[in-house]
């Protein structure tokens, strides 16, 4: 089994992080994970990317053109990445920011408003926890258990902000229901 997730968006919206968190769940439920991330010269407001990988075996390249999934967090990026998506594969798109959806009906397709939630959550930053949480309660690919618990780490050194991500995630949760 292996699962490759694309995600894409602005620098600034925190897709590195996103990318980051589904890896660490992911290596805490023994995979084996490859996290590569991309962006352009501007960091933000530029296109920032980054694939995960997630297999039982050992991953022989992290280099990926059809990516399983692909959580799509502005236009250009479900424009540029949704045409070569396996299908079958979870596609989350921002609502927020995209009015479109995919153009392929070979692929499951979430559609959620992340920077309306986020904001509902009393932090409109923490849509990439809002996208982040509705694709793995979508995708399975690990658990919200493991998710919640790599939520706490990260923010460890800042700990206020761990209840606003934890509601994040459980409102990103709902909207994939």
């Amino acid at each position: 089994m292996q699962n490759e997730v694309m995600f894409a968006g602005f620098g600034g919206q925190g897709i590195l992080l996103i990318g980051k968190l589904l890896a660490h769940a992911a290596m805490e439920e023994g995979y084996e994970v490859a996290w590569i991330p991309s962006y352009g010269p501007e960091m933000r407001g530029g296109t920032a990317y980054c694939t995960v990988v997630i297999g039982d075996q050992p991953i022989g390249s992290p280099i990926i053109k059809n990516p399983s999934h692909l959580v799509a967090m502005n236009r250009p990026s479900l424009e540029k990445f949704a045409p070569v998506i396996k299908p079958g594969g979870v596609v989350l798109i921002n609502l927020s920011l995209i009015p479109v959806d995919s153009g392929r009906s070979d692929l499951d397709e979430l559609k959620v408003p992340t920077q309306d939630i986020a904001a509902s959550v009393g932090n409109g930053k923490a849509a990439n926890i809002v996208a982040l949480a509705a694709f793995v309660a979508r995708s399975k690919l690990v658990s919200i258990d493991s998710l919640k618990h790599c939520i706490e780490v990260e923010f460890a050194a800042k700990p206020k902000l761990i209840p606003l991500n934890i509601k994040a995630m459980e409102e990103g949760v709902k909207a994939a229901l």
